[in-house]
């Protein structure tokens, strides 16, 4: 079987990514990094009326060199003097309107007072420390667009407008499925030629991670029908079914025949690692059933499933950025590759090395661990010098 190129899989991806889901409503409390579904527009100024950004006492400007009497106070949170007159002064707090005929704040460190008699022993500039009206926004201006993810600032925003609760996308739901006799689950005895199941846990975690609502469904055996049955009971409450192992050449790799009974996009790409990688529509869902190296099925999550995910949603959660390279790199497979580096943020610049990491088989996950990058490799054999620029992937 031909596989296409990494780049004809993702144009191929792209041009079947869904549409946003339904949207719901959420309390502000559980709202942290949804994505809003509606714009969010002003229906006042902020703040509504001049207010004074700091202690001190609010005058006319013209007065700042006249003799001038102080009348009262006004705390914040309340408004006792809404005027003053010529030659007057209030005292005035944080957050206190001013009042009207007042243009100038004049902080406390600035002046003395005698009885009530204020005077100003630094001067300032007109309009020194009075927010004006929609300073922060403007009645019909629009706060918050659709399609923004939300977070601190955001949701400041909208309790400083008293909104409780919010349309939303809803997240998609992802299943996972480790398949293959050879696997046993974390408290099952291990016979003789098998290993731990990782996969379900890693991938379940790492869709978590990023922000969706990812499901573990456990373990299913060489099986065609007990594969079958998890996956189509998967696909019943989910919007992605991803599975793990069964996608190669072997005799017993069931899930690429059973996948294979879907709407397939693809299946075999020329990227290491995750060569086997198959991807399916079913209806308005999708099976992306992965190889089941650990590090094949954790780089091609993040490849093939996050990117799904993502579009049901309408968020970004990985970044494509570039680095500088700390020492030489030798590329010693043709194929697109995806390398587990160490990155740092060093003078301005991302800087990207393999120190420390493990060489040999698509089944080493530990290269991942205190990892948050991926070297993205293009086709072809070449060595890259200390300083090169390369892609990297950062989740």
């Amino acid at each position: 079987m031909a596989h296409i190129s990494f780049e004809e899989s993702i144009k191929i991806l792209k041009d079947n990514l869904p549409s946003c889901k339904d949207c719901e409503k959420v309390f502000l409390d559980t709202a942290l990094n949804r994505v809003l579904a509606q714009d969010i527009i002003a229906k006042y100024n902020n703040p509504y009326m001049p207010t004074a950004s700091m202690d001190g006492y609010a005058i006319r400007y013209e007065d700042i060199d006249s003799e001038i009497k102080i009348i009262g106070r006004n705390p914040a949170g309340k408004f006792e003097y809404e005027k003053i007159e010529k030659n007057q002064a209030v005292k005035t707090y944080t957050g206190s309107f001013m009042p009207e005929g007042a243009d100038t704040l004049v902080p406390i460190e600035n002046v003395e007072v005698e009885g009530d008699r204020l005077i100003i022993k630094e001067k300032v500039n007109k309009g020194f420390s009075v927010r004006v009206v929609g300073e922060d926004f403007k009645k019909g201006e629009v706060l918050i667009k659709k399609g923004v993810k939300l977070r601190a600032a955001e949701i400041g925003v909208l309790a400083s407008l008293g909104i409780s609760s919010v349309y939303v996308y809803k997240k998609p739901i992802i299943s996972v499925i480790a398949t293959g006799e050879e696997i046993a689950d974390i408290d099952d005895e291990v016979r003789l030629g098998q290993i731990r199941s990782s996969n379900n846990y890693t991938l379940t975690t790492l869709g978590r991670e990023l922000g969706f609502e990812t499901l573990n469904c456990g373990i299913a055996g060489d099986n065609k029908d007990e594969i079958k049955n998890k996956i189509l009971s998967a696909l019943n409450s989910s919007d992605i079914v991803v599975t793990t192992g069964g996608v190669s050449v072997g005799d017993f790799d069931f899930v690429k025949e059973i996948t294979g009974e879907f709407e397939v996009l693809f299946h075999g790409v020329n990227i290491k690692p995750g060569q086997w990688i198959m991807v399916a529509k079913a209806g308005e869902k999708y099976i992306v059933s992965l190889p089941g190296f650990p590090y094949s099925s954790f780089v091609t999550f993040l490849l093939y499933v996050v990117p799904i995910a993502e579009s049901f949603e309408g968020k970004k959660t990985l970044e494509f950025l570039e680095a500088f390279l700390r020492d030489d790199f030798e590329k010693k497979f043709k194929k697109t590759q995806f390398v587990a580096v160490n990155l740092s943020f060093e003078d301005g610049k991302y800087i990207v090395d393999v120190r420390g990491k493990k060489q040999g088989s698509s089944g080493i996950l530990t290269n991942l661990i205190e990892n948050r990058a991926l070297m993205w490799l293009d086709e072809g054999l070449y060595t890259l010098k200390k300083g090169n620029k390369v892609k990297i992937i950062k989740y």
